[in-house]
């Protein structure tokens, strides 16, 4: 059971742009972009900056997500995060990049525990 890297999310209106902004403010370039249709959003990672893009309404209900934390398994993160106070918001289920939840840690703070594969 392993993170292996945290990304900071941050929700922006236009990709394009935010991209061009943290790729000159990192000094890094974008690691991985992909769209997820069904949820009118998009994704870009840069370093360990997640830039979630879309509108408004439809970047509404990730805000509450503050953190995502890439894993090397979600099942065994899930017993762990179970039998050490959290809940799980949502169940694993699969994404564009591999599995995904939702929990709520003890103190509060929204984490996506992901599993690419």
């Amino acid at each position: 059971m392993k993170i292996l890297k945290k990304l900071v999310r941050i929700y922006v209106n236009e990709l394009d742009s935010a991209i061009a902004f943290y790729e000159k403010l990192t000094n890094h370039n974008v690691d991985m972009r992909f769209e997820m249709p069904l949820k009118n959003l998009e994704l870009a990672s840069i370093d360990d900056l997640l830039l979630i893009s879309g509108k408004e309404e439809d970047l509404k209900p990730f805000k509450q997500t503050k953190v995502t934390f890439l894993v090397d398994s979600v099942y065994e993160f899930k017993n762990f995060l179970e039998n050490n106070g959290s809940t799980i918001i949502r169940e694993p289920s699969r994404v564009p990049t591999g599995k995904n939840m939702i929990v709520k840690h003890p103190d509060g703070l929204v984490a996506e525990y992901v599993e690419h594969i």
